[in-house]
């Protein structure tokens, strides 16, 4: 496939990166059904490392077979898979080359007793991701934690391991620990701020949860106030964590979070798109479903970023 405009666009913002990078970056841009559109939807599959078997596939069987989720990736015409290295292990040969593959290099699990200080293990490597012909590697850091330090510090190094033999790098920012409140863990300021901070550790692709109209800090409360933040709807709220994103030069995804109806979904997305995000990351609604609902369910989210619905 030819380079189109829009994926040029977003290459040409990555000025620092080599040409096995904006490569990786290009395979995932041009995959699929929004392939060229500058669209992305993934499929991320790492909840039974932090949620327990029973309660990510329970409700969809076929999901404990790590094949099922790569063919329910491919056949719907999305953009990536991201999974950790066990679940990628068990289905590399089979879909060799088919999508491309994003690596979960580190994870938590719900067992661990870390209220204020949660943090994750990391459970593979860059070395790894070679190995299985990954096109990027996946992290995630706890903005807020009383350990987000120690987790900023291994992306680093991480991410410049992996940008060095041509890998491109996609970070989950999620606040939570610390003093923060639940409510403010979505709230639009941390939501915005998080994401900032993944730009800033140099995420290739950033991908945040769907922030809320809430305010959670006193100082930034001000600013919002003052500046006349418009954070009045969701599409406005999406527009401005695109902005805190170098001002659009930084890809951004937004997650599906828990498993909600069609039309709540689809309301989502279309905020998304309407205010300027590149896509969703969309687990768990996606495999909690039969397999015949969630492709119904993926074409609608795919003619919504291309504008046909």
């Amino acid at each position: 496939m030819s380079i189109t405009e829009p994926v040029k666009r977003i290459l040409d913002n990555y000025e620092s990166d080599n040409p096995g990078t904006k490569a990786n970056l290009a395979r995932i841009l041009n995959q699929g059904r929004l392939g060229g559109t500058g669209k992305l939807v993934i499929l991320p599959v790492d909840q039974g490392f932090e949620h327990g078997p029973a309660r990510s596939f329970a409700a969809n069987p076929a999901g404990y077979d790590p094949h099922y989720h790569y063919q329910l990736a491919i056949d719907a015409g999305l953009s990536a898979y991201a999974a950790p290295l066990g679940f990628l292990e068990a289905g590399a040969s089979t879909f060799a080359g088919q999508i491309p593959l994003i690596l979960k290099v580190n994870s938590a699990n719900s067992l661990a007793r870390a209220k204020e200080a949660p943090t994750q293990a990391i459970t593979a490597s860059v070395q790894d991701a070679l190995r299985l012909g990954c096109s990027a590697i996946g992290f995630t850091i706890y903005p807020g934690s009383d350990l987000a330090y120690d987790m900023m510090q291994d992306i680093a190094a991480m991410a410049a391991e992996a940008k060095s033999v041509g890998l491109a790098v996609v970070i989950w920012s999620y606040p939570r620990g610390g003093s923060l409140s639940k409510a403010g863990e979505t709230a639009i300021d941390i939501c915005a701020y998080a994401a900032h901070m993944a730009a800033l550790l140099g995420a290739h692709i950033i991908k945040v949860k769907p922030p809320t109209g809430e305010l959670e800090l006193d100082a930034a409360k001000k600013v919002y106030e003052a500046q006349k933040i418009d954070i009045s709807t969701q599409a406005a709220r999406y527009r401005h964590v695109v902005q805190a994103c170098f001002n659009g030069r930084r890809i951004v995804v937004f997650s599906g979070g828990e498993a909600k109806d069609d039309e709540g979904l689809f309301a989502e997305v279309r905020a998304i798109r309407d205010g300027g995000g590149n896509g969703s990351i969309i687990g768990r609604n996606t495999f909690q479903r039969p397999r015949d609902k969630a492709l119904k369910m993926l074409d609608q989210i795919i003619k919504i970023y291309k504008g046909e619905a």
